[in-house]
């Protein structure tokens, strides 16, 4: 038996990149899964082959030949899930404008993503949303092929191209009706999307979305045929309503949501995909950007009513009963990747209890991706977890001090 403490590893144990022996006892952490509202303290957690074989109060079992960590304290916590996300996207204020970049570079973009988030304990990355190549098909198909080869990466399950109303942005699927929307939807199936995203914003920035409920319907029964799912942007409160009426299976944003469309949503069984940060982001453009709608007065007072908006859509969504799951949109808006903690902290801020708000970013986020594991400690389940300094239950800033990450049992951070 070889031991380790929280200060780094000797002769023997995990380290970065390096394959775990046949078992690994984490020992003496705290566990905060999502589930309890309370920190668990003085816990012992087994990897037996890449697998959680038990977690026990500590002290309760023996190590027997298995490697120790000594947790010292910190707090494990399932391996992150960012449910909106851009993989190929840089982020920052001028997003849209590299969405025309070369796929090569893009490619680079979503390496260096990646990189970040796995340094996060981000090991699920949801993409909502990749440019297409010169042959059609979305970047972000090619880099999940890529990164499913590599342990060293996060799992990956993509969107394809976002399909939208003629008009909507260069990058965008364009078409005019229901009829279009559900062709192309199927297109992207064929190209290898796990799931597909349509645009229920318009192009004209108006309050109406651009589609009807049955040209929505149309996709979203296709879609379901297919056994896959469908998501919609809406960050508008007509987009919501038409996206919960036709059944989709998620809403991204939802940053305009009633009472009544809350109630939609709980019904048909649709979830919130919530994404406070970006707003968050832009707030601190009023400083760092000479970007008008920042940093003029009017464009600071529009985000703040905007803000408090999105706040008082997340509380009617938890008072329905709907399921909250949560994205940075990194890449696609203006936060970057690796900060879906900020997300946690934004979810907390807005009245959502701690224990779900690191819900939304573990097993719930996990649902949507149709992985029963992701985001999950359980028995039988792979060994993909974090330790954290500190109680993300009590202050969601510790999701930011990660100190180690395990996916499938090997020690990748």
């Amino acid at each position: 038996m070889v031991t380790a403490g929280a200060g780094g590893c000797s002769q023997g144990t995990a380290r970065p990149g390096r394959r775990m022996s046949h078992r690994l006892l984490i020992q003496e952490a705290c566990l905060a899964d999502g589930r309890s509202p309370a920190l668990e303290v003085g816990v012992d957690l087994m990897i037996e082959d890449g697998r959680i074989a038990w977690l026990r109060p500590h002290g309760e079992s023996d190590a027997g030949d298995a490697e120790v960590l000594d947790a010292g304290g910190a707090t494990i916590v399932p391996a992150l899930v960012d449910a909106h996300s851009h993989l190929t996207m840089p982020g920052g204020s001028h997003w849209i404008e590299r969405g025309s970049d070369p796929p090569e570079r893009l490619r680079d973009v979503a390496r260096r993503n990646a990189a970040r988030l796995v340094e996060a304990g981000i090991l699920w990355a949801r993409d909502v949303g990749s440019p297409a190549g010169p042959d059609g098909r979305a970047i972000s198909l090619a880099v999940r092929s890529d990164m499913s080869q590599q342990q060293n990466s996060p799992y990956i399950r993509v969107a394809g191209t976002w399909i939208a109303k003629e008009g909507y942005l260069p990058m965008t699927i364009a078409v005019a009706d229901g009829d279009g929307l559900r062709d192309a939807a199927l297109v992207q199936l064929d190209a290898g999307a796990d799931f597909v995203k349509i645009m229920l914003d318009p192009p004209d920035r108006s309050d109406r979305c651009p589609f009807t409920v049955d040209d929505v319907r149309l996709a979203v029964d296709a879609v379901h045929r297919r056994g896959r799912r469908i998501t919609a942007h809406a960050t508008i409160l007509d987009g919501a309503r038409v996206g919960a009426e036709a059944g989709v299976d998620s809403i991204e944003h939802g940053m305009e949501l009633d009472d009544e469309i809350a109630a939609t949503m709980h019904a048909n069984n649709v979830a919130l995909v919530s994404t406070l940060s970006v707003l968050a982001s832009w707030a601190t453009f009023a400083r760092t950007t000479r970007i008008e709608r920042f940093a003029g007065e009017e464009g600071k007072r529009k985000l703040a009513a905007r803000r408090e908006g999105a706040f008082a859509a997340i509380r009617a969504a938890y008072r329905a009963g709907v399921r909250i799951a949560a994205g940075s949109d990194f890449g696609g808006g203006s936060v970057r990747a690796g900060h879906l903690a900020w997300e946690v902290e934004q979810l907390v801020e807005a009245g959502l209890p701690p224990h779900e708000a690191l819900a939304a970013v573990t097993w719930r986020a996990g649902e949507l991706l149709d992985v029963e594991h992701a985001g999950r400690l359980q028995p039988g389940d792979p060994a993909d977890l974090v330790l954290v300094h500190g109680d993300p239950l009590s202050d969601p800033r510790a999701l930011w001090r990660v100190w180690t990450v395990f996916k499938g049992g090997q020690r990748i951070a």
